[in-house]
């Protein structure tokens, strides 16, 4: 397979409109996406990777992002890797500048995953969209002073003070 230079890259995106330039910034999914924290994110996932061990990983907010989509709209792995071709705003959340028309990863990928980022990772997520629910003011704080995480995938249930 050969190779795009920079230069072609750049003369392919001249002619594709930019997600920023079609869809609402007033949508919550947009909100969403302002508010996380993606560097801490990427951070606390980082550490789950070799570098130079395999294929590159794929990149954290698009992870982070297709397991907020699933468990936003009760969807399979599949149904939302899927549903993020059709929809301009899930691929936003993901990162993505221009509106793609393929699937960002095989669903299968969303499960191994999970498994990778274990019970530790699962608790970064639930602390960062606590965090950004604050932030935009889509929750209220009070409900958080006790909250119990459901991991039995992982190995049992944990409360979180």
């Amino acid at each position: 397979m050969q190779k795009k230079s920079v230069h072609q890259s750049k003369q392919r995106d001249l002619f594709r409109i930019e997600l920023k330039k079609i869809i609402d910034p007033r949508h919550g999914l947009v909100k969403l996406s302002e508010a996380v924290d993606w560097n801490r994110m990427d951070k606390a996932f980082t550490e789950r990777y070799c570098p130079g061990n395999g294929r590159p990983a794929i990149s954290t907010r698009l992870m982070v992002s297709l397991q907020y989509l699933k468990h936003i709209y009760n969807l399979s792995d599949h149904d939302v890797v899927y549903g993020w071709v059709e929809n301009p705003y899930w691929q936003y959340l993901g990162g993505m500048q221009f509106f793609e028309h393929n699937p960002p990863i095989n669903p299968s990928s969303m499960s191994r995953w999970r498994k990778r980022i274990g019970e530790a990772g699962a608790e970064a997520l639930l602390k960062e969209t606590v965090a950004a629910g604050l932030t935009i003011k889509v929750v209220k704080p009070h409900p958080f002073k006790r909250v119990t995480v459901d991991t039995i995938v992982q190995g049992g249930s944990k409360t979180i003070v």
